[in-house]
């Protein structure tokens, strides 16, 4: 008889789900909380454009089907289901940080600030938040951070998604008014053509100036 893994075993007794659940909102409203929102961002690592973060208060139990990790779904996917996040979310925040705040501070510094940003524009306000990653917010909520967590907790699930929709949206607006870099197909990120566009016509104000692979083209002082 073969051997199967502790894993296969699970998945095949027990029938885990693929994806994130609600097991950590549902811990905090064991504890007393009624609004348990997911936070997370987009765009830390692009060479261009803003950082934006989403904070989501879904209902629980959740009833939205096919929510993951933003990176995990298709556009056509992550289309849908942002529609249906904002019609059946509790609320949903957005914030956004522009390249000029990335370049004074640093982007971990941005993000947080987007985040928070997203978190204080919620309406009910959070009775306690789950940020994805290892850094908690600069907030008055009690608070869990989560590695991994756009594919561990649903409501950070739905944020990523919020979160992701909402930038690459932003970027195609962009793309109409720099057309030479071709924000609308690699959303800021460092592929070859966008730094054969940057080494062509240099950084333009959508830029992070202080980011590798855009610094190196300024001139030096």
């Amino acid at each position: 008889m073969q051997k199967q893994s502790g894993k296969a075993l699970q998945g095949r007794f027990f029938n885990l789900p693929d994806g994130p659940d609600d097991s950590v909102e549902r811990g905090w409203i064991e504890r007393g909380c009624r609004h348990v929102a997911g936070v997370d961002e987009a765009g830390r690592g692009p060479l261009a454009g803003p950082v934006v973060a989403a904070a989501v208060i879904l209902s629980i139990p959740c009833e939205i089907e096919g929510l993951n990790d933003s990176k995990k779904l298709s556009r056509k996917r992550r289309d849908e289901l942002y529609e249906v996040i904002l019609r059946e979310a509790q609320s949903v925040g957005v914030g956004i940080t522009d390249p000029e705040v990335i370049d004074e501070l640093d982007v971990l510094q941005a993000t947080l600030i987007a985040m928070q940003e997203a978190v204080e524009s919620l309406d009910p306000k959070p009775d306690a938040i789950i940020v994805d990653g290892i850094n908690r917010l600069p907030v008055v909520i009690p608070q869990r951070t989560v590695k991994k967590g756009d594919s561990r907790c649903v409501s950070i699930a739905a944020a990523s998604i919020i979160a992701k929709v909402s930038r690459d949206r932003m970027m195609e607006m962009l793309h109409e008014s720099h057309p030479a870099y071709g924000f609308a197909t690699h959303k800021g990120y460092g592929t070859e053509v966008h730094l054969k566009a940057l080494k062509e016509y240099g950084p333009c104000e959508a830029h992070r100036l202080s980011f590798r692979g855009v610094k190196e083209l300024l001139p030096r002082e």
